[in-house]
């Protein structure tokens, strides 16, 4: 069975690009842009994996994170932030989310964080890409 992720980012751009990517590696994918349909579309999806960016247009992606983290029913769904306002440096870990990705995207570490996430290995080796 595909595994599905979820995708939330206001960017139509970085929507279209990330989605191709993963539908590209026989993911079953899912995107919106605003963050009040969040809920719902976990709720009707019921994703393995969430990619959510951090800064939103009509919210703030760590604040999602939170809620997401809070609630018993999706606790469980790892959430990967990406974002532009962060920087390895940084050591932060926003709305308590799984990891980081670091805008702008780069597709091989996106799909190594995804697969290893997915798969629970620190990460895909190029071999197997």
């Amino acid at each position: 069975m595909k595994k599905r992720i979820l995708i939330l980012d206001d960017q139509r751009a970085i929507l279209e690009v990330v989605t191709e990517a993963l539908a590209y590696e026989q993911f079953e994918v899912m995107d919106i842009s605003l963050g009040s349909r969040l809920f719902d579309a976990v709720c009707d999806f019921r994703p393995d994996l969430i990619l959510l960016d951090y800064k939103l247009a009509d919210t703030n992606g760590g604040d999602l994170c939170r809620q997401l983290k809070d609630s018993p029913g999706y606790r469980h769904i790892p959430v990967i932030i990406f974002s532009a306002y962060f920087t390895p440096a940084d050591h932060v870990n926003p709305g308590g989310c799984d990891g980081i990705l670091y805008k702008p995207l780069d597709l091989e570490s996106l799909l190594s964080t995804v697969y290893g996430f997915l798969d629970g290995q620190a990460a895909r080796t190029p071999e197997s890409a």
